[in-house]
C-alpha cells in the first residue's frame, strides 16, 4: 500500500497517479482541493494537522496490507519578512508542513514496526537551502525534517523501515505557478540547463527510495544543480 498526503493537487496529485504503476493500493488525502469523482473511493478529506482526523483515516484504510510507504507531499508556504509576520499565519506553516507530517508518520509507524518494512518520504525543499526572503516559516517546517528524519531513522531502521528527504528544486509542477515570471528567470539562470525540472525525476526518485533499503536518514537533493 502507498498512502500520500496531499495528493488532490500539484505533485502530491502527479505521485497518485504514477504510483498506481508500483502498487494497486493507493490512497491519498486532500483538503481544500476536492477530487475527481473517480478518485473520491481512493482520497479522504483530512487535516493532517488534527491528530484525530489522521487517525481515523489511517484506521480506515490500513486493512491487512503487510507492506507500506508513507509519502508526505502536503505543504503550505506563506510569505512575510520575519518582523512583519503574522504570528497565527506563520504557525499554520508549521502546524501543517512539519506537525502535520509527524502525526501521519506516528500512526503509521506502529504498522510498519509490527510488520518489519516500511518506506517514509518526505518532502522537503530547496528554500531551506537557500537564501530566499520572506520565507522563514516555510523553510523553518521544511529543514526541520531533516532532523525529524534522521532520528525516526535511528529508531526504527532494525525494523525494516527508511525514512529519507527529496529536497525538492523548482519543477514544472505545483507551486511553481505561484512564482513570478520575472523571478522564474531569475531561477534558471541559476540552474546549470536553463530549465526547471521534470516531475518524472521525481517519481524516479520516490520508486528508487522505495526500492532500495540501505538509504535511510538522508536527504537527496532534486534541484538539477542549482547554485
Amino acid at each position: 500500500m502507498i498512502i500520500i498526503t496531499g495528493a488532490a493537487r500539484g505533485i502530491g496529485k502527479f505521485l497518485f497517479e504514477k504510483c498506481k504503476s508500483i502498487d494497486d493500493a493507493v490512497y491519498g488525502t486532500y483538503y481544500s482541493t476536492s477530487p475527481s469523482d473517480s478518485d473520491q473511493k481512493f482520497l479522504s478529506k483530512v487535516d493532517i494537522s488534527n491528530y484525530s482526523e489522521v487517525s481515523e483515516w489511517i484506521n480506515k484504510i490500513r486493512g491487512d496490507n503487510l507492506k507500506l510507504t508513507l509519502i508526505n507531499c502536503v505543504g503550505k508556504s506563506y510569505n512575510a519578512f520575519a518582523h512583519k509576520a503574522d504570528i497565527e499565519k506563520w504557525s499554520e506553516v508549521i502546524n501543517l508542513n512539519l506537525i502535520g507530517t509527524f502525526n501521519v508518520i506516528n500512526k503509521v509507524l506502529p504498522i510498519m514496526r509490527e510488520n518489519g518494512y516500511g518506506r517514509i518520504i518526505n518532502f522537503s525543499s530547496v528554500v531551506a537551502q537557500t537564501l530566499v526572503p520572506g520565507t522563514s516559516a516555510y523553510a523553518a517546517s521544511k529543514a526541520a525534517l531533516w532532523g525529524l528524519s534522521r532520528s525516526i531513522a535511528a529508531e526504527n531502521s532494525q525494523k525494516g523501515i527508511s525514512i529519507n528527504n527529496l529536497n525538492l528544486g523548482y519543477h514544472n509542477i505545483g507551486m511553481i505557478e505561484k512564482v513570478p515570471a520575472e523571478f522564474q528567470k531569475i531561477i534558471k539562470s541559476k540552474i546549470p540547463s536553463g530549465e526547471f525540472g521534470n516531475p518524472e525525476n521525481i517519481f524516479n526518485a520516490v520508486k528508487f527510495l522505495i526500492q532500495t533499503d540501505y538509504v535511510n536518514g538522508t536527504s537527496i537533493d532534486i534541484n538539477g544543480g542549482l547554485h
